[in-house]
Order: structure tokens, then C-alpha cells, then sequence
């Protein structure tokens, strides 16, 4: 298998070759694998005055048409998994067996969207809550927002970019979207296959761009919703220029996860392991901070060390690859001078630690200072610390002193515990016995504090796509 020589942009729902100027690299060679046109502010321009236009047939399609579309996506994606899962590979250094997964999870969402296409419900609502308003009868329902804009990253090219795409078809929004361009692949694929589709022109563009040259999918007007997924700075930013329009932010994180003295601690290991390293560590919810209790902390760390110690990294093309490449060797670099602070600062190094290139050992640290980069700020690579705790709130507190609040992980067997950390956690989700990295696409998922705005999750999506519409009816009184 191989990549096209070249792949295009998607303008108004239809392929367009005007340059090959974006290089896209294997990660892990580092040398050029495929190119892809780059879009200019002309295109960009076109691309949202043709949204701008789809506003109306897009939204006069029938439930079951914007099903359908969504149906032959789940169709198509399912019989070119292979391509996927190999583009996703090369462009993104992402493990094999992890880009399969990643496939498996585009076509769960394009599948949950295409079941709640056709459940976009309203509600009735009595209004005769005084003498006034007696005889009047409300009707609501949502309808779509308009155009919208969307901005995705690169660590999950697919599926992030899928939770954009998919409920936006499902309510009927056209959109615009600037995929990384770092790892536009997927996104392109994405739009071959919505071409094969019977969408209203201007229904969808899909325009790699430099992000110097890409200001219009913030700024302009005719767009309703911006929805980023990225890294914090960039995401506040996009946010005061935005103006009048509605935005959606999934930010970063430094997840945390907590171990009690009661849990399972080879299974919390395993989890452990799984959440900080799968994805080379490039997830926001990615395990960063791991929190044991005081009674099985040296047991778990002995435990944990020597599971991270088995984890094969290198060619992520390899089936026995757990860590493959960083996105490229600027960012290994970063985290390795992280690192290099926190053991200067006084912090043990238990294992890894070493960079070559953009690939970065799996790494576990343990007495970090408070105050250094690792703890305080977005790792976004294979490292993770522990912290000793004695008591529940302690671990509570420690989590919360974070200025991010994505998700959060605990391992404990105490009821009360779950409950606590469900009501004190400022966060925008708890995960019990595993770690905050899990996520399934149904479900309601985005953070509060730097993490982020609104949620995602399809249906959680589509109600972000959508306004409500109110109806009130007065009958005639007799």
C-alpha cells in the first residue's frame, strides 16, 4: 500500500488541484511522503461564500436524506479502513494497531450520527404557569445554525475532525474546514467520500491552509459557529476574534488520575500504562499526573516502572510498536528540556528520558516541584509523574490545582469516593476505574477552566449546531 503522489482540496463539494505546496512527512522517517494543495484567502473566500449559500438547501434536506449521506460514509470509511488506518500511520507516526483503532472510532461516529439524524426532537411546553398566560401553548424545536467553521488538529486527524463533520451533516450545517497541516489526509479522504454524496453544492469544503494565511475561518461573519480543537493559546485567541459567532473549544489538559489504596493495582497499572504512553502521549486527555495513595505507592510505582519498561517504541508501521515518533522533533525537544528542568529542580527520573529525533522514551518521573512546566502546563508527549497522597481530599485538592479541567481518572472500590470526586472535581468528566484518556463518541465530552467551551459527542454537538426556535400559541378564548 502507498499514498497518492499528490491530493487535492475540497472547494464547494468537489476536488480542486491548484498547487501541491503543503508536504506532508512520514513522522518517523522525516522525509516527504505525499502533497497536497494548499488553500489561499481567495479559496478560503469562495469556500464560505459557497457555505454562506448552502445554508438553505442544506437545511430543507429531509432527516432521512442527511441520513443516508451519512450512511454511505460509514460504508465507504468501513471499505477503505486499510487506506485510513495506513494514511493515519505515515502522516501522524501513530502506531498501526492505534490508527486502526482511530478508524474504527470515524466510523462510530459517522454511524452515531446517522442514528440521530432522524431524532433532532423538539419539545411541547405548557405556559399557563399563571392566570396571564392561560390558553397559550409553546412548541420548540432546533434548527440549524447556519454555515459553520471548523479547525482540527493533529494528533486525531480522523476522528476529531469526524465530531465536527459528522453532527454537522446530521443537523444540516455546511462547513468549512481547515484540517492540521501537519496531518491533512485523513480530512481529504473524508471529503472524496462526502463527493460522493448527493450534498448541496457548497455543502462542504475542506482547505488545508497555513494557519498565517487562514484568519477568515475566525473572522468572518457569514460563519455561525467556529469549533477548535487544539491547544490552549490558540484556542482563547481564536475566541476574542471570533465576534459575533458561537464557539466551540476542546483544549488541552494535564489529566490526572488517581489510585487508591483499595484498587486493583495490576489492572490500574495496565490502564496506567495504556493512558499515558498509547498515542506517543499526544492526547489532551493523556495521563499526566498519576496520584497513589500513600499505602500502595511503592508497590504500584514497581509495578508501574517495569510495565513501562517493556513498551517497545519505534516504527510505528511495526505491530509490536506501542510508542511511535512525536509529531515532529521540535516538539520531543520541548518536552525533553521539560523534563530536564523537573530533574534539575530536583525530581527522580525512574525510567526513559531519552530523546533521538521525534522519538521520546516513555517516561516516568516522581518528586516533581510543584512549580515546573511538567506539572503545571500541557505535556502533550510520553511523560507522566507520580504523587504520593494520605488522604482523599488531598488527592482532590491536587487535582483541582490544575489551570485545566478535562477529564480525571480514579481507581477506587469506596461508592462515596466516586461520589465525591464526581461533586468536587472541577472537570468535565470522571471516569471510575480507568484513566481520564477514555472516551467513547456518544458520550458528552469537553472541560471547563483553560480546557475548554461547550461539549462534544454527537447528539452534545448537534445541540452546539443548532438554535432553538420557539413557537407560541394563543387559543381563542370562549
Amino acid at each position: 500500500m502507498k499514498l497518492k503522489d499528490t491530493y487535492p482540496l475540497y472547494l464547494a463539494n468537489e476536488a480542486q488541484q491548484p498547487n501541491t505546496d503543503l508536504a506532508v512527512t512520514d513522522k518517523f522517517t522525516g522525509e516527504v511522503a505525499t502533497r497536497v494543495a494548499l488553500a489561499d484567502a481567495k479559496t478560503i473566500a469562495a469556500g464560505i461564500a459557497a457555505a454562506h449559500a448552502a445554508e438553505e438547501p442544506m437545511r430543507k434536506m429531509a432527516s432521512y436524506e442527511r441520513q443516508a449521506v451519512l450512511q454511505h460514509c460509514v460504508d465507504r470509511f468501513t471499505e477503505r479502513k486499510d487506506e485510513l488506518a495506513y494514511a493515519l500511520c505515515i502522516e501522524a507516526g501513530k502506531p498501526i494497531n492505534d490508527s486502526r483503532g482511530e478508524v474504527g472510532r470515524l466510523i462510530d461516529t459517522f454511524r452515531i450520527a446517522a442514528e440521530e439524524s432522524v431524532r433532532m426532537l423538539g419539545e411541547v411546553q405548557p405556559l399557563d404557569i399563571s392566570p396571564r398566560a392561560k390558553g397559550y401553548q409553546g412548541i420548540w424545536k432546533r434548527v440549524p445554525i447556519g454555515a459553520c467553521s471548523f479547525i482540527s488538529p493533529f494528533n486525531f486527524p480522523l476522528n476529531l475532525a469526524a465530531h465536527k463533520v459528522a453532527p454537522a451533516i446530521a443537523v444540516g450545517c455546511p462547513f468549512v474546514m481547515k484540517p492540521a497541516s501537519r496531518t491533512p489526509l485523513g480530512a481529504i479522504i473524508m471529503g472524496e467520500v462526502l463527493a460522493e454524496t448527493n450534498l448541496p453544492k457548497g455543502a462542504f469544503s475542506i482547505l488545508p491552509a497555513a494557519r498565517d494565511g487562514a484568519d477568515l475561518f475566525t473572522t468572518d461573519d457569514r460563519l455561525k459557529l467556529l469549533s477548535f480543537t487544539g491547544s490552549p493559546d490558540v484556542g482563547w485567541d481564536l475566541k476574542a476574534r471570533a465576534g459575533k459567532k458561537k464557539v466551540v473549544l476542546e483544549l488541552g489538559g494535564n489529566a490526572a488520575v488517581i489510585i487508591d489504596a483499595d484498587a486493583d493495582l495490576d489492572d490500574a497499572v495496565d490502564r496506567t500504562v495504556f493512558g499515558a504512553f498509547y498515542q506517543s502521549g499526544q492526547s489532551c486527555i493523556g495521563v499526566q499526573r498519576i496520584l497513589v495513595h500513600d499505602a500502595v505507592y511503592d508497590a504500584f510505582k514497581a509495578k508501574l516502572v517495569a510495565k513501562t519498561k517493556t513498551l517497545i517504541a519505534g516504527n510505528p508501521h511495526d505491530e509490536k510498536t506501542f510508542v511511535g515518533p512525536m509529531i515532529d522533533v521540535k516538539e520531543a525537544t520541548r518536552l525533553d528540556t521539560w523534563i530536564q528542568e523537573a530533574t534539575a529542580k530536583g525530581a527522580t527520573l525512574l525510567c526513559g528520558g531519552k530523546r533521538e529525533g521525534a522519538m521520546l522514551e516513555a517516561t516516568l518521573l516522581e518528586s516533581v516541584d510543584p512549580a515546573t512546566k511538567i506539572n503545571r502546563e500541557e505535556a502533550f508527549g510520553p511523560v507522566a509523574f507520580l504523587i504520593r497522597f494520605r488522604e482523599w481530599k488531598e488527592a482532590l485538592d491536587i487535582v483541582n490545582d490544575s489551570k485545566f479541567g478535562l477529564q480525571a481518572g480514579v481507581f477506587t472500590r469506596d461508592i462515596f469516593k466516586v461520589l465525591d470526586a464526581w461533586d468536587e472535581l472541577d472537570v468535565g468528566g470522571v471516569v471510575v476505574n480507568d484513566v481520564p484518556s477514555y472516551r467513547v463518541d456518544n458520550m458528552p465530552y469537553g472541560g471547563v477552566k483553560d480546557s475548554g467551551l461547550g461539549r462534544e459527542g454527537v447528539r452534545f454537538a448537534m445541540e452546539d449546531m443548532t438554535e432553538i426556535r420557539n413557537l407560541v400559541i394563543r387559543r381563542k378564548q370562549v
